[in-house]
């Protein structure tokens, strides 16, 4: 009897298998460069897949607008073959269309989306050019320049390598108000006597602590890697979760109310007094300097190449704060959205605000940018929209090459970090074996 049991237990179990596993919502232009002229339609198609097959008989939901506004269309509908292709309507203007399809089952969403280009070259910026902006910024930097460098250096032996020495640098650096602050990084020299060309590497938002670059080091050019916050940048992470959400949660929007204590006038100076301190390196060849950085980094790549002569070149993966002032006009503006909230805690539309906004804004910055730069970034970017960094590359005056990877939202892709490097390396000259 038991056997039997045992026996009828295990059959059930046999006969009772499901299937489980991760579904993926796929979406697609009808158009494999994903650009149309405005005015023609767009068509998107949309699938599900698990296990490496097109689901059927699955209901997905779809939104179709202009990128991070209100949806235009907003529907659900079943999947009754290998895909779903709906009809997305057009824009008349240039910018960028955006479908977000969503499945659920099982308790969770899966999420898919892609994104039209409509002329995107065409883009203009919403942000306005402050009379005295490079006044104003003539004025930080005569401060700054009153500071000695003060660099204090502690090794780092355990960050390199056999080929290069990293230390911890300690920059001053101007503050918030009269007082003077800090600026750290991480330095990292090849050993080899000589002359190298140098970098300067400048982070994405957020508080973490930094290793360097010693594998770039290695291969010939002399890295700093900053951060932007004034604190040490190799203690453990603990300290940088705990600052995130606490004392530097939101600092983005710190001093937004006053242009001469915004957040970013001490960081921007602040990449200025990093390669004050590269420049004055013994081993620095006297010409070659690039910087290079990605979302908030990309802004600071910018920001830096507008401000600093000494820069050459620079390379910009999806530049944050450009055009904030879009969702101003009803459009798609750049990270970190302070002006998308029109009411509550998170609202900052207020005048002086986006007064201050005129001052930092990449746009104004990219409208000075003369020294050849590689850019790049994908069309599904929802953190930097597209047309938020569209707006600043078409007003850059210098060499500009723009590198896209499609279908990337806010990261980037190996090939893309490949490209990019070996551009960095063949502008400075270095040895890329």
């Amino acid at each position: 009897m038991l056997r039997f049991a045992l026996l009828s237990l295990l059959a059930f179990s046999l006969a009772a298998q499901d299937r489980v596993g991760t579904i993926q919502v796929r979406v697609a232009t009808d158009h494999t460069d994903w650009r149309y002229e405005p005015g023609k339609p767009v068509k998107f198609q949309i699938t599900a897949v698990q296990d490496g097959h097109a689901l059927s008989g699955v209901k997905v939901t779809y939104r179709i607008g202009p990128e991070m506004m209100p949806p235009k269309i907003d529907q659900t509908a079943t999947i009754t073959g290998e895909s779903l292709t709906v009809e997305g309507g057009t824009m008349n203007e240039p910018g960028f269309l955006r479908c977000i399809a969503t499945v659920e089952k099982n308790g969770k969403t899966y999420r898919g989306l892609a994104t039209a280009a409509f002329q995107p070259e065409s883009i203009k910026p919403t942000q306005q050019d402050p009379a005295d902006f490079d006044e104003f910024w003539a004025a930080g930097k005569a401060a700054l320049a009153k500071l000695p460098i003060d660099a204090r250096i502690t090794p780092l032996p355990e960050y390199g390598n056999a080929q290069a020495d990293c230390y911890q640098v300690n920059l001053q650096n101007v503050g918030m108000g009269n007082a003077p602050s800090r600026f750290y990084g991480i330095l990292c020299e090849p050993k080899a006597p000589g002359k190298y060309p140098a970098l300067l590497s400048v982070p994405g938002a957020g508080v973490r602590p930094y290793r360097g670059m010693a594998e770039m080091a290695a291969r010939g050019v002399i890295t700093l890697q900053v951060g932007i916050h004034g604190i040490p940048v190799t203690m453990d992470q603990t300290v940088y979760d705990s600052l995130g959400a606490g004392a530097l949660a939101n600092y983005n929007t710190f001093g937004l109310d006053n242009r001469d204590r915004y957040y970013f006038r001490r960081v921007y100076l602040g990449c200025v007094r990093a390669n004050d301190y590269l420049t004055s390196l013994a081993k620095w060849d006297g010409v070659h300097l690039v910087v290079t950085g990605g979302s908030q980094g990309g802004a600071l790549s910018i920001v830096t190449a507008a401000l600093d002569p000494r820069v050459k070149g620079l390379a910009a993966y999806y530049p944050a704060l450009s055009d904030v002032t879009g969702y101003l006009q009803n459009r798609a503006g750049g990270w970190p959205h302070m002006f998308r909230a029109t009411e509550g805690p998170m609202a900052h539309r207020s005048q002086d605000k986006i007064e201050t906004s005129r001052y930092y804004d990449v746009v104004n910055f990219a409208r000075r940018v003369k020294v050849p730069g590689l850019y790049s970034w994908g069309f599904n970017d929802e953190t930097c929209p597209p047309t938020s960094m569209y707006s600043a590359y078409n007003v850059i005056p210098g060499q500009k090459k723009l590198m896209l990877a499609l279908e990337t939202g806010h990261n980037n892709v190996p090939e893309q970090v490949a490209e990019v490097q070996a551009w960095l390396l063949a502008f400075l000259q270095a040895n890329a074996n």
